[in-house]
């Protein structure tokens, strides 16, 4: 992610109206958004009146997330899942596939353990994550034109292109360059990677760590997931 651009070429879309809709379906009111970013989807929660913790290791998508209006008060944390409190949620949420950063089996686990101590008896872990399956990455490497953008405190105009390296195993690696479009200087060069995990790794992963009523919803819709699901969208009960 990339703070100064990342507002500006991730619109909302039916993945933001789903997850608010699922939120008012579990009656949730304290959640902890896990991987919180920009902010961009915390101001919609905030909005809709929880009561919000909002998370995430990259200081300068708190300080862009900070500068933002919400009503009501947010509470920010420059940490990870290890900061949230005991038993003090009625949901963790993660969104925007944040599931997919956790490169290693530890590194999940351990997320997933912090999500459900973190949550109260029968509070709810939501989170979106991509079906292997689907292979979304042969559709990204066949995109060769830039995202586009404004550098909001120059005006310039900003390309964002990225190149792929592809897979090691089952960690997908990239990269994205942010450019300004009048001079080509680089501005920004940053290597990403994602893990895609498969529905069954996962739901083992949450039953492991003690989640129950796992629910795998597909494609944005309160349906049950497929194989031919392109996304996931994980909700557990602890």
């Amino acid at each position: 992610m990339i703070p100064l651009v990342y507002d500006q070429i991730n619109h909302w879309g039916v993945d933001d109206e789903f997850f608010l809709a699922l939120l008012k379906k579990v009656n949730a009111k304290k959640i902890a958004d896990l991987g919180c970013g920009t902010g961009r989807l915390t101001s919609h929660f905030a909005k809709a009146g929880y009561q919000i913790t909002a998370v995430d290791p990259n200081e300068e998508a708190i300080e862009y997330a900070k500068h933002k209006k919400y009503p009501g008060e947010v509470t920010w944390i420059v940490g990870y899942s290890s900061n949230l409190q005991t038993n003090a949620f009625d949901t963790v949420i993660m969104t925007a596939n944040v599931a997919q950063v956790f490169l290693t089996d530890q590194g999940w686990q351990h997320v997933i353990t912090d999500a459900y101590q973190a949550l109260k008896p029968g509070g709810h872990l939501i989170f979106d994550t991509r079906n292997p399956l689907a292979r979304a990455w042969e559709q990204w490497e066949k995109d060769m034109t830039p995202d586009v953008a404004i550098n909001q405190e120059t005006g310039d105009p900003l390309e964002i292109w990225t190149e792929y390296e592809g897979f090691v195993e089952d960690v997908f690696t990239f990269y994205e360059t942010v450019k300004n479009a009048r001079t080509d200087e680089v501005l920004i060069h940053e290597k990403m990677q994602l893990k895609f995990r498969t529905r069954e790794e996962i739901y083992k992963s949450l039953k492991q760590v003690g989640f129950s009523q796992i629910q795998v919803y597909g494609d944005w819709e309160f349906k049950q997931a497929t194989v031919e699901s392109k996304s996931f969208i994980f909700h557990s009960v602890k």
